[in-house]
């Protein structure tokens, strides 16, 4: 049998996604998903109202199956606290509502919300999770209606992440509370290449350039040791602290540590996509690539609807699907079409629609609960929110839908900053 060579290979590949689009999946609606989105998050919040008000430290995390089949349509809600690493989530959610709506009632919500996260620029740093809680909650707000106020936050949280960059390894502790329990001395996991934007920002607004670097010499250690050679990742890298040297792959919330973690693979494609942008640096770019291609050609082989399972490699006739990591790919993508040929951008973007339409026909909650979107997967080896919806889901859902309006007025899509 001929073996193919990958780019017939991805000239196959465009050729089914074409033939998908006429029949099964058509054009995302965006205006119809959008609204739905704004109508969800009016009904949260008055959902979330108690005793005549809100509780701005109290942030939206999920709502399990356990609930809907009980009745209970609302978000289960958990502190702002440094361990509670979703906290900026909902902030954002807002900040993405304010930007579809301009409504000044939104705008109030998104602000009182994210105050209630600015404490951990003054604070020593639980992990590396501080880019989720601070920047997607500050530096939307900071895009949105800028603030020296927020800007202040930032760059504090940037200094904070920074001191858990060990310059040895060159990357940044993920989990310092692992490194006993784990024997890991050094630990990063693929999630902490979403902390690097916010590294990025600050550096440029006063934080100086060695955040740069550091963000810099993360993604470059990340990209030669958390990889496999064909492009998946490991869900966590374990370093020697002492020589720096890499010691092994092995995975938390995969499958095992072979497996293809799906969530952990849109960190990677979002990740390596984010840093091509702050950098222009080419290495980048095609490793944006790679990481994604590996993603896309893996899709069709378990997946009819453009949603992963959970893991790629789990071999259950039963495996829950992880809505959250085609949100966050689907997000990645819009971004990425525009970085590359017009061809591949294409077929990118075509990747990023069908999923987006699946999401907007098959996985919104409706009327049986306030989230956006039903059926991720969070924890799945520790049995926790197994087929639930979940607020980073909803987030990157929202991001996703702004970014592809933006490309449908003819606009470039944008980071956060």
């Amino acid at each position: 049998m001929k073996k193919w060579s990958y780019k017939w290979w991805l000239v196959v590949l465009c050729a089914a996604w074409c033939g998908r689009a006429g029949v099964a999946y058509g054009q995302v609606d965006v205006d119809r998903d959008l609204a739905y989105c704004h109508r969800q998050v009016a009904r949260a919040l008055e959902g979330l109202k108690k005793n005549g008000g809100w509780d701005y430290a109290q942030m939206p995390r999920n709502i399990l199956a356990a609930d809907l089949e009980q009745g209970r349509t609302q978000w289960n809600c958990r502190p702002a606290t440094p361990e509670e690493w979703c906290g900026g989530f909902w902030p954002g959610v807002l900040w993405y509502d304010y930007e579809y709506s301009g409504e000044a009632y939104i705008g109030r919500q998104a602000r009182n919300y994210t105050a209630s996260l600015g404490y951990l620029a003054d604070r020593e740093p639980y992990d590396h999770d501080l880019g989720f809680l601070v920047y997607c909650s500050f530096g939307n707000g900071m895009r949105l209606v800028p603030d020296a106020a927020y800007r202040d936050v930032i760059v504090g949280t940037a200094g904070q992440l920074a001191k858990l960059f060990n310059p040895r390894v060159g990357t940044i502790l993920s989990w310092p509370r692992e490194v006993g329990k784990q024997g890991w001395p050094h630990n990063t996991i693929m999630d902490n290449m979403m902390n690097l934007e916010m590294l990025f920002w600050a550096s440029r607004n006063g934080g100086g350039k060695e955040l740069y670097d550091m963000a810099v010499a993360h993604a470059e250690t990340t990209m030669e040791h958390h990889f496999r050679p064909d492009g998946s990742c490991y869900h966590v890298a374990v370093y020697d602290t002492v020589s720096g040297d890499f010691i092994k792959g092995v995975t938390h919330q995969g499958y095992d540590d072979r497996s293809m973690w799906a969530r952990g693979q849109s960190w990677a494609i979002y990740g390596y996509t984010m840093v091509y942008r702050e950098t222009h640096d080419p290495r980048f770019l095609a490793f944006a690539q790679k990481v994604t291609d590996i993603y896309l050609k893996r899709l069709p082989e378990r997946s009819k609807d453009w949603i992963p399972l959970w893991d790629f490699d789990d071999p259950s006739a039963d495996a829950p699907k992880d809505a959250s990591a085609a949100c966050v790919v689907a997000s990645a993508l819009l971004e990425l079409s525009g970085y590359v040929a017009s061809e591949k951008g294409a077929q990118y973007r075509a990747a990023a629609e069908h999923m987006l339409a699946s999401l907007g026909r098959s996985y919104q909650s409706g009327d049986r609960c306030v989230s956006f979107l039903l059926h991720s997967t969070g924890h799945h080896p520790a049995g926790s929110e197994i087929d639930a919806s979940i607020i980073y889901a909803d987030y990157y859902y929202y991001e996703a839908l702004l970014r592809l309006r933006r490309l449908q007025r003819g606009l470039p899509v944008l980071g956060i900053g």
